[in-house]
């Protein structure tokens, strides 16, 4: 979860000191990209059929995404918020999840489409961040937190090798539909919050 509203570390009277990148906060950071490549290793080994191997990926997973829960509140709780962790925070959220749904299509467990339209929405919205940073700063949605969560548990439900069960298979598909439909509405809000920054930046109120 991206920090937001850093508040500096204060050292003496009139002295403003920036918090260290080596801390706690982007150590989580750092873990989580580290993971990445050795889930994707789990997930693909043996053609993911391997009961074992898919556990252990899932495992990975979980870790992952509990970092990612645990790094932003971290860095607010004690003032550690970073450029670094600015930057590398939403790189290893959108390379782990990322990661997961390719390697899923790869396996035939999800359908290509969901992953190209997951995807082209994620680094759209990051591109649209960049367009209106000059104009201001445009700070995750509460949908866009319910999408973070529904696309977790999705995922979680699609790495579980249990897929033959007809109980497990649908509760995963019908909580990754969700979380494509709220992805895409999510995404259609911050394309108009984006445009809407950069005209109000451009016609300020009198």
């Amino acid at each position: 979860m991206p920090p937001t509203n850093p508040v500096p570390r204060t050292a003496g009277a009139g002295q403003i000191h920036a918090p260290s990148a080596w801390n706690v906060a982007n150590a989580l950071t750092v873990l989580r990209l580290v993971l990445v490549p050795l889930f994707v290793w789990l997930l693909l080994r043996d053609g993911g059929i391997d009961t074992g191997t898919r556990l252990l990926a899932c495992a990975v997973f979980l870790v992952a995404i509990i970092t990612d829960r645990f790094d932003g509140d971290i860095a607010r709780r004690w003032n550690l918020v970073t450029d670094f962790g600015k930057i590398a925070d939403p790189i290893a959220d959108k390379a782990l999840t990322g990661a997961a749904f390719i390697g899923l299509s790869l396996l035939g467990d999800l359908p290509w489409w969901v992953t190209v339209v997951v995807l082209f929405r994620e680094w759209s919205v990051t591109a649209l961040r960049f367009w209106v940073i000059r104009h201001g700063v445009m700070p995750a949605s509460r949908g866009g937190k319910l999408k973070t969560v529904l696309q977790a548990i999705a995922l979680g439900l699609y790495l579980l090798p249990w897929q033959s069960f007809a109980l497990l298979h649908w509760t995963a598909v019908v909580v990754m539909a969700a979380a494509v439909a709220v992805t895409v509405i999510t995404g259609l809000d911050y394309v108009g919050r984006a445009i809407r920054l950069r005209a109000a930046a451009k016609h300020p109120a009198p």
